[in-house]
C-alpha cells in the first residue's frame, strides 16, 4: 500500500487550538482505558467482598504495567512519526509507524509470559495475601490474553496522533471501553462470574480495540506496511533511542503504585481498597493531564522537524496553562462530591475518610504533574528522552520513598498521600525549566 499525501497539520494555526483539540480526543481515548478499571472497580464492589476490591488494587498494578509498556514504545512512534511528518517525508513515517508496531507487539508478548510464569510470586511481592491473593490471580491469568492485542491498539492509536489523526485514535480505546461497560455486568452478575467475569469482559474489549486500531491505521490512512525483522532491524536503532527511556519513563508510575501499595497493605484491606479506588478515580478525573504527554508531543514534533522553536516554546506555555486550568476545575469538582464517590463505591468507613483527604487535599497538585507531563513531550521529542526518564524515575524514588516513608510514620495513608503530592510539585516544577532551557539551547545551535 503506498501512503497518501499528507500535511503536516501543526505548523501552522493556533497552537492552543491544537493542544485542545488533541488533548481532549486523545483524553477520551486514554480516559477510556482508565474508565474500564473504574467500571471494573464499581460493578466489583457491589459484591461487597473487601477480598475482592482488594485484588483489584493488586491486579490493577500488573494490567497497568502493560498498559505503560505500550504507552512507552507509542511515544516512540508519534515522535518518529510526527517528526518525519514535519520534514515532508510520509514514506518514511510509515515506515516507522510499522517497526513500532511490531516492536511494541514483541514486547507485550514477553512481558505477558513473564507475568504468567511469575504471578504468585509478583503478588506477594506487592503485598498480596489469603483470599485477596486467590481472587488476583484468577484476574491476571484470566486477562493477560488480552495484552498483546491492547499493546498493538496503543500503538495504532499513537501512529494516528503522529500524523494528526486524532479522532481516529480516539476510537481505538474508546471502542474498548464501550463493550467493557456492555460486558461487565453481564459477565460478572448475570453470569455469576465475579471478579473472573471481569477479566473476561476486559480481554474481549482488548480485543475490539485491537480491531479499531488496525481498521484506523491500515484501512482508513493506509500507514502501515507489513511488518518485517529486517524493517524493525532497520529501524530499531531510532525507536530504541526513545523507545527505551519512554518505557522506563513510564515504569515509573508503576512503580510509584507498587511501592504505596505494599506499603499501604500494612494498613490493611480496607485501605487497600480506598488506594484502589483513588487510584482509579484519578485517570479518570485527571484523564486529560495524562494524555497532555501524548498530545502536546506531535505538536512539539513537527514544529522541531520544521525548526520553528517559537511554536515549540508557545506549545510549552499551552500546554501548561492548559493543565493548570483543568486541574483547578477537576480538583472543585472532586471536592464538591467527595463523599458521594466514596458511597458510589460502597466505600468502608475508614476508606471513606481516605477519600475524602485525597479530594480535599491533593487534587491540586495534579496540575504539577501535568506540567512534568507537557516537559515530558519536550524531552522525548527535541531528541533528549533521557530527561524524561530521569525525572519521573526522581518524582518516583526521591519524590516518593522518603516522602512517603515520613509521612506513613507519622500520619499513616494520609501521610503517603500528602507526600507523594509534595514530591510531585517539586519535580513538576524541575522539568519545565529544564524543556525551556533546552528549547533555547537547540535554537541556538
Amino acid at each position: 500500500m503506498s501512503a497518501p499525501s499528507y500535511q503536516a497539520k501543526f505548523l501552522q494555526g493556533s497552537i492552543m487550538r491544537h493542544i485542545v483539540i488533541m488533548t481532549l480526543t486523545g483524553a477520551f481515548g486514554l480516559m477510556a482505558v482508565f474508565l474500564v478499571d473504574l467500571a471494573d472497580f464499581y460493578f466489583l464492589s457491589q459484591l461487597n467482598d473487601t477480598n475482592v476490591t482488594a485484588a483489584i488494587g493488586y491486579a490493577g498494578t500488573i494490567a497497568f504495567v502493560n498498559l505503560n509498556l505500550s504507552i512507552g514504545t507509542g511515544i516512540a512512534a508519534a515522535a518518529l512519526v510526527a517528526r518525519n511528518m514535519g520534514m515532508r517525508n510520509a514514506e518514511r513515517a510509515k515506515e516507522y509507524a510499522t517497526s513500532a508496531w511490531f516492536f511494541t507487539v514483541l514486547v507485550s508478548a514477553a512481558y505477558t509470559l513473564l507475568v504468567a510464569i511469575f504471578l504468585p510470586q509478583i503478588l506477594t511481592l506487592l503485598g498480596a495475601k489469603g483470599e485477596a491473593l486467590h481472587q488476583a490471580e484468577v484476574f491476571v491469568w484470566t486477562l493477560t490474553p488480552g495484552f498483546i492485542f491492547l499493546a498493538a491498539a496503543l500503538s495504532c492509536s499513537f501512529a494516528l496522533r503522529g500524523i494528526g489523526a486524532a479522532q481516529r485514535s480516539m476510537y481505538i480505546t474508546l471502542s474498548a471501553a464501550i463493550v467493557t461497560l456492555i460486558l461487565d455486568p453481564i459477565f460478572i452478575f448475570k453470569f455469576g462470574w465475579g471478579i473472573q467475569g471481569a477479566a473476561v469482559a476486559n480481554a474481549i474489549a482488548d480485543f475490539v480495540a485491537f480491531l479499531f486500531g488496525m481498521h484506523g491505521l491500515v484501512i482508513a490512512n493506509k500507514f502501515l506496511n507489513w511488518p518485517s525483522f529486517a524493517g524493525l532491524k532497520r529501524d530499531f536503532p531510532d525507536i530504541w533511542k526513545i523507545a527505551f527511556p519512554a518505557v522506563l519513563t513510564q515504569l515509573a508510575t508503576p512503580f510509584t503504585i507498587a511501592y504505596t501499595t505494599a506499603i499501604v497493605s500494612s494498613y490493611g484491606d480496607e485501605a487497600v481498597t480506598a488506594t484502589a479506588l483513588i487510584g482509579r478515580i484519578v485517570p479518570v478525573a485527571f484523564g486529560v493531564i495524562f494524555s497532555l504527554s501524548g498530545s502536546v508531543g506531535p505538536v512539539i514534533g513537527q514544529n522541531f522537524g520544521a525548526k520553528n522553536f517559537d511554536r515549540v516554546r508557545q506549545a510549552l506555555r499551552d500546554g501548561m496553562v492548559f493543565a493548570a486550568v483543568y486541574t483547578i476545575i477537576v480538583s472543585l469538582v472532586i471536592f464538591a462530591l467527595r463523599n458521594n464517590i466514596a458511597n458510589l463505591f460502597n466505600a468502608t468507613p475508614r476508606a471513606t475518610e481516605l477519600v475524602v483527604f485525597f479530594a480535599t487535599y491533593v487534587g491540586l497538585s495534579w496540575a504539577f504533574a501535568g506540567a512534568q507531563f507537557v516537559a515530558a513531550a519536550a524531552f522525548n521529542n527535541l531528541g533528549r528522552p533521557g530527561l524524561s526518564t530521569w525525572f519521573n524515575w526522581g518524582k518516583a524514588t526521591l519524590g516518593t520513598i522518603p516522602f512517603a516513608w515520613v509521612g506513613a510514620h507519622y500520619w499513616g495513608p494520609e501521610g503517603i498521600m500528602a507526600g507523594t503530592a509534595i514530591g510531585a510539585v517539586f519535580f513538576g516544577v524541575v522539568s519545565v525549566w529544564a524543556a525551556f532551557r533546552i528549547t533555547n539551547q537547540l535554537e541556538t545551535q
